[in-house]
């Protein structure tokens, strides 16, 4: 491969264009003949115009927060929940740390220990909404599909380090009773009709 066309800086052949870009003018006088070039322009009138036709319009309807809100997409990707399972309603959280590890800000903390018959469970989980990004890659990496976002986004704080715990993330119990707990359509989720995309692998080895 020839790199003759990268090395040819002929702009005006390649069909670039300079753009006519006035100086900035240093005297005073120059400043303030700009200045009123710009005024008589019409730009000015054009932009008061514009404020103008809005302001006069009575189709118009301002969402009156908190008490109107408007609906956000199933994607967005809010304050971090902890699902249960639907068979036994316990944590689907298993401890695996992934979610720690993968964190490119290091928000999440997470200390786990063994039960009485040998289990890992978590004993502490913290995330740090304060450096939180809510990238999504917590809720991706997990195998057990236990964390992802949820829609609360009304999440301000009067400290920097804002925390939210494993036991406020957790769905409660009384939504399992009643069968209400969402799953997320985002990062980490199950897509649709996934059972029907299952392949029977061959038993090669």
């Amino acid at each position: 491969m020839s790199l003759e066309p990268f090395n040819d800086r002929n702009v005006a052949e390649n069909g670039y264009f300079l753009v006519d870009v006035e100086d900035y003018p240093t005297t005073p006088w120059g400043k303030f003949a700009r200045v009123a070039k710009r005024t008589f322009k019409g730009e000015l009138f054009v932009g008061l115009w514009v404020v103008l036709r809005e302001m006069i319009k009575f189709d118009i309807h301002t969402v009156q927060y908190p008490e109107e809100k408007m609906p956000i997409g199933p994607r967005y990707r809010a304050v971090h929940e902890m699902k249960r399972l639907w068979e036994s309603d316990t944590e689907r959280c298993i401890g695996c740390g992934l979610c720690e590890k993968i964190c490119i800000s290091n928000c999440i903390r997470m200390e786990t220990k063994y039960d009485e018959n040998q289990r890992k469970e978590v004993s502490e989980y913290s995330i740090n909404l304060g450096r939180c990004i809510f990238c999504g890659y917590c809720a991706e990496v997990c195998p057990e599909l236990a964390i992802t976002h949820g829609g609360e986004y009304e999440n301000a704080s009067d400290q920097r380090e804002h925390f939210i715990l494993y036991n406020d993330m957790l769905t409660p119990l009384d939504t399992m009773k009643a069968n209400a707990q969402k799953e997320f359509e985002g990062f980490g989720s199950i897509t649709p009709h996934e059972d029907e995309r299952v392949k029977k692998t061959p038993l090669a080895y």
